[in-house]
C-alpha cells in the first residue's frame, strides 16, 4: 500500500491551436540556495482521471513498452515527489497496486524543498527516487553528488536533450502564448517573444513570482544576454502587464476575456479548455527563443538508495506506455516516448522550434530574480 506524506503540508512554430474539450481528464530558498526552480509547486485542477490504461475516449492504445513487460517491483521503496499528489497520485497508486511485494512510501513536497531536504539528510536520507517537476531541480541534486548514474536501457528510451547520465525526463512542457481568439488572429501574435510588447497592442498577463515564469526569464537571459533581457523586462513592466500568482490563473483570465494574451506553459491552456470547452483561449508558439523553451519533469535515483535496481525499475515504469499515456491525457503534458502522441492538436516535439539550451542551466535563478527586481518587476 502506498503511504503518502506531504512535506510542505517541421510545421510553422506559430501554428495556432484550437484545442478540443474532449481531450480526456485531467519555493523556498534552502541550503543549496535554490529559488523556486521551474514549476516548484504545481497547481491542482478538478476532474476525474479515470483508470490508468483505460478511459481514453476514442484514443487508441499507446505505443511503448507496457508495465507488464517491465521488471516486477518488489521491496521497500521511498519516493520523494516534487510532482503534486493531485496530478500523479493515481499513477503512483496504479503502479503500487500492480505488485503485491512492493512496499511504497511517497513523500510529496515542492521540488526545491525536497532537494534541500535530501541534502540536509545526508547519508541518512531514506529517499530512493527523486521525482521532480523540472529539470533544474534534478540538475541541482546531481550537482551536489546526490544521484546515481542511470543505466543505458532507461536513458535510451528518451531523446538525448531530455536526459543526462544522472536523470531522465518523464514528461515535457512547452512555453507558449495563450491568447484570446475572439479578439486576435494568428497574424496579430508575434513569432518572436522579444517583440512583445511593442508589436502586440493587447493587455498582457504573467506570473513573475511563479517558478516556470522565472525559468522562462532565465532562458531569455541565457539566450539573449542580460542587457537585452533587462530591456525586455523594463518594457513589459512599462506596458502595464497584469501580474498573477500562477500561470493557470493567467490562462483563466485570458479564457474569461479579462486580458488578451500571456506567457505560460502550454498545459495550463489545455486545463482551462478541459473545464470550459467554449473558452476562446487559443495557443501560439514563438520560434526558437526563450518563449519556445521545452522543459521536462523527470526522475533520478538518489545515491543513498538501499536497492538501486528497484529504484531504477520504478523510474523505468514512469516511461511505460501506460504512464506516458497518462501524462498526455491527465496532466496534458508531452509524453517523451516517441510512440505515445500528445493530446489533441498539439504539434509533436519534432514540430516545435525549440532553442538549443542546456536545461540544467535553468537551475540558476538567483541571478534572474535579481535582474527582474532591478528591472522593476515585483517578485
Amino acid at each position: 500500500m502506498t503511504r503518502n506524506h506531504d512535506l510542505s503540508d517541421g510545421i510553422d512554430r506559430r501554428r495556432l491551436l484550437a484545442a478540443t474539450g474532449a481531450v480526456g481528464v485531467l519555493g523556498t530558498s534552502g541550503c543549496l540556495g535554490l529559488l523556486g526552480i521551474g514549476d516548484d509547486v504545481e497547481d491542482a485542477t478538478t476532474g476525474s482521471t479515470g483508470q490508468i490504461g483505460s478511459g481514453r475516449e476514442g484514443r487508441g492504445l499507446p505505443g511503448g513498452t507496457p508495465m507488464g513487460e517491465m521488471p516486477e517491483l518488489e521491496g521497500e521503496l521511498t519516493v520523494y515527489s516534487g510532482r503534486g499528489e493531485f496530478l500523479v497520485g493515481d499513477l503512483v497508486s496504479y503502479i503500487d497496486d500492480l505488485y503485491d511485494g512492493l512496499d511504497l512510501t511517497v513523500r510529496y513536497g515542492g521540488s526545491t524543498d525536497l532537494v534541500n531536504q535530501i541534502a540536509n539528510e545526508g547519508d541518512g536520507s531514506p529517499a530512493d527516487v527523486f521525482y521532480s517537476v523540472n529539470s533544474g531541480a534534478l540538475g541541482a541534486l546531481a550537482s551536489e553528488g546526490r544521484t546515481r548514474s542511470l543505466p543505458s536501457e532507461i536513458l535510451d528510451l528518451v531523446r538525448s536533450e531530455f536526459r543526462t547520465d544522472q536523470w531522465v525526463g518523464t514528461s515535457g512542457r512547452a512555453r507558449s502564448v495563450p491568447y484570446d481568439g475572439s479578439e486576435y488572429d494568428a497574424s496579430d501574435v508575434p513569432s518572436d517573444v522579444m517583440a512583445f510588447p511593442e508589436e502586440f497592442d493587447g493587455d498582457l498577463g504573467w506570473a513573475p513570482s511563479y517558478g516556470s515564469c522565472q525559468a522562462f526569464v532565465t532562458s531569455m537571459r541565457l539566450i539573449e544576454g542580460e542587457e537585452a533581457t533587462r530591456d525586455w523586462l523594463e518594457a513589459i513592466v512599462e506596458s502595464g502587464i497584469n501580474a498573477y500568482s500562477d500561470e493557470l490563473r493567467v490562462c483563466q483570465e485570458v479564457g474569461d476575456g479579462n486580458i488578451d494574451a500571456g506567457f505560460t506553459n502550454h498545459y495550463y491552456i489545455q486545463r482551462v479548455l478541459d473545464g470550459n470547452p467554449d473558452a476562446t483561449i487559443e495557443t501560439a508558439f514563438t520560434e526558437g527563443d526563450a518563449g519556445a523553451v521545452f522543459n521536462v519533469a523527470g526522475a533520478a535515483v538518489v545515491d543513498t538508495t538501499s536497492d538501486a535496481t528497484l529504484a531504477e525499475n520504478f523510474v523505468r515504469h514512469l516511461l511505460s506506455a501506460e504512464a506516458q499515456d497518462y501524462f498526455a491525457r491527465t496532466t496534458f503534458e508531452y509524453p517523451l516516448i516517441p510512440d505515445v502522441e500528445p493530446i489533441g492538436d498539439l504539434p509533436t516535439i519534432d514540430e516545435l522550434d525549440v532553442p538549443d539550451l542546456d536545461l540544467t542551466e535553468l537551475s540558476d535563478l538567483e541571478t534572474t530574480i535579481d535582474l527582474m527586481r532591478d528591472a522593476g518587476v515585483e517578485v
